[in-house]
């Protein structure tokens, strides 16, 4: 059983009105501790505050001085932010938090976050919205670190920072409306990236009208950002959609082969296609591959330029001897000689690239072909595979990239 100890270090009085709880000392909340406080909780310069227990905030947080907990599978370190009026999570210090619960039922934003504070752990985003936007603080989730139960009424308003190697759903939105993008996992644990979501208009600053030919609409309600701020890894990026409130039903009229995601080049001055793959089912498009670059993300309808001849078979059984789906087939691409293929595993990995594909013999068997990552020779083991088909087309003697993308199932065995 839990003991519940409420601990007051020091209380200050100012005709009965006003109140907080200081702590100017040491402070541990123990395993299998409860430690509660009514009333503000102001964490001085002087104070260090170890949380491996329960500590329930029911007014406003501030930390100038060390709050953390210690690591470990038998440490509770679970933090409850469950006012009844807005809370201020505030302080000159970062606060380190294993879980967090976010539960206060009050005027939107419950939470205004003008300190920094990260979580290893969990946080749950149950009731209230933690806005940083205007508040100039920040939050960051761990290596490990998760969220659960994010909705329109509970998630961050701001910026999120990722620290880590682990993929990450970005609980973030914006005016109550909870719109989260998602990274894949990166290949370095020192890799950090940070995403937020606007409900607004990006035609003022990046202008629709300038941008790669075959995007024919951009979204003109929602963007998002994301930015590379540690390490050398580049990620896959997903964006979601909501038909319903944010997202303009004209823009996602036919996603399975029309939605892709579409980036603002700072370089070239446009927006840029970044190619994307559509699952209806959760209302998400994902890049086909890593991102070509940073900063500002959102929906676009991309249009078919020059309809052309080329289908794709995406069966590769070449060990079944039938004569059938031997290697990757793509008819009428002989129409179009200028052109790479690429195949991708499970986890991102080139197994296969070429140009000019299935002339000389240059087609994908379900062998890695040497000048990747993957063993040259190397039978690949059966499952399923991610291809790019990257071709040129003239339209009104202008030429242009097509790119196709979607799955591929080898059978090896």
């Amino acid at each position: 059983m839990k003991t519940f100890i409420s601990s007051i270090i020091l209380i200050f009085l100012t005709a009965l009105v006003n109140a907080q709880t200081v702590n100017e000392g040491t402070m541990v909340v123990m395993p299998g501790t409860v430690v509660s406080t009514l009333f503000d909780f102001d964490n001085r310069p002087t104070g260090d505050f170890v949380n491996d227990g329960e500590f329930y905030v029911y007014a406003n947080f501030n930390n100038d001085g060390l709050v953390t907990f210690t690591p470990g599978p038998a440490v509770d370190g679970y933090t409850r932010f469950q006012g009844t009026a807005v809370q201020k999570i505030s302080g000159l210090m970062p606060s380190e938090f294993k879980d967090v619960l976010f539960y206060n039922q009050s005027a939107q934003p419950a939470f205004q976050l003008s300190g920094d504070i990260s979580i290893s752990g969990n946080a749950e985003f149950n009731q209230g919205i933690v806005k940083n936007d205007d508040f100039d603080g920040s939050i960051s989730f761990e290596q490990e670190a998760d969220h659960t139960n994010t909705w329109n009424g509970s998630h961050v308003d701001g910026k999120v920072i990722k620290n880590g190697s682990t993929d990450f759903i970005y609980p973030i939105g914006d005016k109550n409306f909870y719109r989260y993008a998602r990274i894949s996992a990166p290949a370095e644990t020192a890799s950090t990236f940070t995403g937020k979501y606007f409900f607004e208009n990006s035609n003022g600053l990046y202008p629709h009208t300038s941008k790669q030919p075959e995007i024919e609409m951009i979204n003109n309600r929602e963007y998002w950002t994301l930015t590379k701020d540690g390490g050398t890894s580049d990620i896959l990026l997903t964006l979601s959609w909501d038909e319903l409130n944010t997202t303009p039903a004209n823009v996602i009229a036919s996603p399975e082969s029309d939605i892709h995601i579409v980036r603002w080049d700072a370089v070239q001055n446009r927006w840029v296609d970044e190619g994307g793959v559509a699952d209806v089912a959760s209302r998400t498009v994902t890049t086909a591959v890593e991102v070509s670059g940073y900063g500002v993300f959102t929906l676009a309808r991309v249009k078919t330029i020059n309809p052309d001849c080329v289908t794709i078979y995406n069966a590769v059984t070449p060990d079944l001897n039938d004569g059938k789906n031997d290697y990757f087939f793509i008819d009428c691409l002989e129409n179009y000689p200028d052109n790479s293929v690429e195949v991708y595993n499970r986890w991102g990995v080139k197994v296969f690239e070429t140009k000019k594909y299935d002339t000389n013999g240059n087609v994908f068997r379900g062998y890695s072909d040497g000048r990747v990552t993957i063993d040259g020779s190397k039978k690949l083991p059966t499952g399923t595979y991610f291809y790019i088909l990257n071709y040129k087309v003239q339209d009104a003697g202008n030429n242009y990239t097509k790119r196709k993308a979607g799955y591929l199932y080898l059978q090896t065995e």
